[in-house]
């Protein structure tokens, strides 16, 4: 009972991460799936060829492949890509000044490249990529006492030290050493760019914000709460809808209990037209009204919808947060 107690603890304790919308929890937690990846992927199915011709292409696809492949991945499960996508396709991207489209894009950019960079960081750690993919380039005449006459065909063996000749076997050590020395230096001084390049975005970010730090937090958490009960309650709209358009078929609908408390609670569900959902789809910038803020697309609908004046909302001008 208390080991189940305990995996139990430690299975909320692991949702509660993954359910966090806090940016830098969710992409510590994708740079570690990524690191996971990557070490089962050396462990279980890195082989270099050691060819001559064939190393440099293995070597480069095992670092570079991948990373782009998590790159486009990270780019379409971004809900801003398609905000951007929506934005473009139903005003034109109008709206978009030459300032925010750049700081769109930046943040899409930036969340997609956390999982390649990171695995491009780790591959090149471990060396062992970068070690099959330059191992031919090595010169043999750098090595004191390798033998003349050597060419490429034998350094691309190196990364397999059991294809190494055997009295070659002795430099397989310093030209592992001198190729990971290498692939590590390159993966730090990649990490330190990386570093710097992240600090200084969230300097440019904090000093271009018109709003304090206070409220940047409290809008931070208006738009997860926002989201989460939007999509919350699309799910029970849907299905009410869904129920009705069913119960007028058929004449019953089978419903679960908990759906027919809600079909009891809340009676119908009416479809909604297409053009207040293109109004709260899209790309979305800090602005007010009348000195007040106005959070998301859907706070400023409901706040004009009040007002009674769409108007004023589709030619109120974007303001760059």
């Amino acid at each position: 009972m208390a080991a189940a107690a305990l995996v139990t603890e430690n299975f909320k304790f692991v949702s509660l991460f993954f359910k966090s919308k806090d940016v830098m929890i969710f992409n510590g937690l994708i740079a570690l799936g990524t690191v996971a990846s990557q070490t089962a992927y050396n462990v279980f199915a890195f082989e270099c060829p050691c060819s001559s011709g064939r190393n440099y292409l293995y070597g480069l696809a095992s670092i570079g492949v991948p990373a782009l492949a998590f790159f486009l991945v990270g780019i379409m499960m971004n809900k801003s890509t398609w905000d951007l996508v929506s934005e473009c396709r139903l005003r034109r991207c109008r709206k978009l000044s030459g300032a925010s489209a750049f700081a769109l894009l930046g943040t899409i950019i930036g969340r997609g490249v956390v999982a390649p960079i990171t695995w491009v960081v780790f591959s090149l750690l471990q060396g062992q990529a970068y070690m099959c993919a330059l191992s031919e380039f090595v010169d043999p005449g750098t090595l004191e006492g390798f033998p003349s006459g050597q060419g490429s065909m034998v350094m691309a063996k190196f990364p397999c030290q059991d294809s190494v000749p055997t009295e070659l076997q002795r430099f397989w050590a310093e030209v592992e050493r001198r190729l990971k020395y290498e692939s590590q230096l390159i993966g730090w001084l990649l990490v330190a760019v990386m570093s710097l390049t992240v600090f200084l975005m969230l300097c440019v970010k904090r000093c271009s914000s018109p709003l304090g730090y206070q409220q940047e937090n409290y809008w931070s958490q208006y738009r997860s709460n926002e989201k989460t009960l939007f999509q919350r309650t699309a799910a029970v709209h849907a299905r009410l809808l869904a129920a009705e358009n069913v119960k007028s078929f058929f004449g019953f609908v089978a419903l679960e209990t908990e759906e027919k408390d809600q079909l009891a609670e809340h009676q119908s569900a009416g479809p909604i037209c297409s053009t207040n959902w293109n109004r709260v789809t899209g790309v979305y910038l800090y602005r007010e009204n009348k000195g007040l803020p106005l959070y998301s697309r859907l706070n400023k609908w409901a706040t004009y919808s009040l007002e009674n004046n769409m108007e004023a909302m589709e030619k109120e001008m974007d303001m760059l947060s």
